[in-house]
């Protein structure tokens, strides 16, 4: 197959693109050490041109302790020697911009790795230094200092203030608190400190003058923080009860936007200027000003991740999504699976209103996941999403129809949730173990050893190359669906069929049109059949399946 030849100077490139997110350490292990590198990637991306993308989007591969799964970064200018070297990274831009494929990299703007060389600094430093300045340093409360400075907690658990020794103390007293809202590895950047933006800027430079295409932007809700004093109470972290008028001590206030302003104005200095997609958990009102096109341009929409496999509440949801967008100029995007989400083939095959977490920690054993069921709602949900005006965002191993992997041992968990939960949450490995690319060997083709999760036997069934010789496997739908879509999709125009109780009708420009069946059968309209999720039979598309039909009376 020749090199594509899509636009790769193309600035809107961005608001209709299907972007394949690669969690690199469980992606492919080139050197065998058991950890996913660039060498392994850059091995597979002729895999990533036969599926279809637009785009790739790197998770962290920075320099890291992994305490965070990468995103406790420790020098955001380099890469992490187990993963590769600046060398491979450019390697890996240039092979996927031969094959017409974009790259888009994370940005940890909240917070660094605790080996940072500032936050190193920092520790070294007295209090209200310029090195202290930089994060969020705090006395404590109490005569001695002893208590915390606020009772604001970690998205982990626990306390968000870590004490440090007194540096100029030689017998080791304790000294002031940092505030960490993820893992005590994780502290937190001030971003009232002028010198903070600067360094910001200047990242975003160094990666796009490499060629980099797009930043995700991790956490970016959180980097405007009120931090006048008395700190003010705060003992929960919730994404249901942040305030819509920006007000919130830590999530979501006016201020960062000020911050955002400044990285598209540096975004714009590239020709075609850099994309840029936020991870915000913000109210549904607020969540377009990230998107605005003086801003980041895009923000990720996470309410179908929340939602159960339901027509009214999937419609309600995907029109809400195309309206925030409208507002701003944006484009919606789409996503059913991430590296912080148990796989939606799971997800979709248990019980309604299933707790996860307790799942989880049952090792799925109860309630007992119908894997056929779940793959049949997880790829008509995919082909829907893929209909809709805007991007859409794969997880890798959702074109292998991926199962969540419930019963990883406990011995083997690497997520900081497990240790800060007091052993009452699993955390996400289930979603990160390595790919299986080959049906037999020590870690399945991921590499030529073991790999850093241990992979369950069944994955032998779901491997890239027992796919590659069924036609009718997911990877062979995934490849179909996103070559359709290649074709038919014109314009950003979308219309809805008129509502019913387990049926959603999109209705494209173009003159075709998707339907998905949500529990029950439905006959299809009159048209072209272009791909479908499950075979139909008579006319009748089945349940739990999505259909795309073209019809030239809709093009007149």
């Amino acid at each position: 197959m020749p090199p594509r030849t899509r636009d790769l100077t193309d600035p809107d490139w961005w608001r209709s693109a299907v972007v394949y997110q690669v969690y690199p350490r469980s992606f492919a292990d080139g050197n065998g050490d058991g950890i996913g590198d660039l060498a392994g990637l850059i091995e597979r991306v002729p895999y990533l041109r036969r599926l279809g993308i637009d785009a790739v989007w790197l998770s962290p591969f920075y320099p890291s302790a992994l305490a965070d799964g990468g995103y406790d970064v420790d020098d955001p200018r380099d890469v992490d020697p187990r993963i590769g070297t600046l060398a491979q990274f450019d390697d890996l831009v240039a092979a996927l911009h031969a094959e017409g494929i974009r790259i888009v990299v994370d940005i940890v703007p909240n917070h660094s790795g605790s080996g940072h060389a500032w936050f190193r600094a920092a520790l070294a430093a007295a209090p209200g230094s310029r090195e202290r300045a930089r994060y969020v340093f705090r006395d404590g409360l109490g005569a001695d200092g002893s208590q915390p400075p606020s009772d604001w907690v970690s998205h982990f658990g626990g306390s968000a203030w870590t004490r440090v020794p007194d540096p100029s103390s030689a017998s080791g007293r304790r000294g002031q608190w940092y505030l960490h809202l993820f893992a005590p590895e994780q502290p937190d950047f001030d971003w009232s400190n002028p010198e903070v933006r600067e360094e910001f800027h200047d990242i975003l430079r160094f990666w796009a003058d490499r060629g980099v295409d797009g930043f995700r932007v991790d956490v970016a809700h959180g980097l405007a923080k009120d931090l006048d004093e008395p700190l003010r109470s705060y003992p929960r972290i919730s994404r249901d009860v942040v305030p819509d008028d920006g007000s919130d001590p830590l999530f979501d206030r006016d201020e960062v936007h000020e911050i955002f302003r400044g990285w598209r104005r540096v975004l714009n200095e590239y020709d075609p200027p850099r994309a840029a997609v936020a991870e915000a958990w913000a109210p549904p009102s607020r969540l377009p000003l990230y998107a605005r096109a003086d801003e980041l341009g895009q923000a990720f929409e996470f309410d179908l991740v929340l939602e159960p496999w339901d027509a009214e509440r999937f419609r309600s949801t995907i029109e809400g999504a195309l309206e925030r967008a409208r507002v701003v100029g944006a484009s919606s995007t789409w996503v059913l699976s991430n590296h912080d989400l148990v796989r939606h083939a799971s997800r979709f095959g248990l019980p309604r209103g299933t707790d996860l977490s307790a799942w989880l920690l049952r090792d799925g054993a109860e309630p007992v996941e119908d894997r056929a069921l779940g793959l049949a709602r997880a790829t008509a949900g995919t082909l829907l999403l893929l209909a809709l005006p805007g991007s859409a965002y794969l997880y890798q191993g959702e074109e292998l129809g991926l199962p969540e992997v419930a019963d990883l041992p406990i011995a083997a968990l690497a997520d900081p949730v497990w240790e800060r939960h007091g052993h009452t949450a699993k955390g996400r490995d289930g979603c990160r173990v390595p790919l299986p690319w080959t049906t037999g060997g020590p870690s399945f083709g991921f590499g030529a050893g073991g790999a850093h999760l241990p992979q369950p036997s069944w994955f032998a069934d779901f491997a890239v190359e027992a796919q590659e010789r069924d036609p009718g496997s997911t990877l062979a739908f995934y490849r179909a669906a996103l070559a359709t879509r290649a074709e038919v999709t014109i314009g950003e125009g979308v219309t809805f069929g008129e509502a019913t109780g387990h049926v959603i009708e999109v209705i494209r420009e173009g003159g075709w049109r998707s339907i998905t069946t949500f529990g029950s059968p439905a006959p299809l309209p009159p048209g072209e059949v272009l791909i479908t999720s499950a075979p139909i039979a008579e006319g009748i598309l089945p349940a739990d399946a999505t259909a795309w039909i073209r019809d030239p009376a809709l093009a007149r």
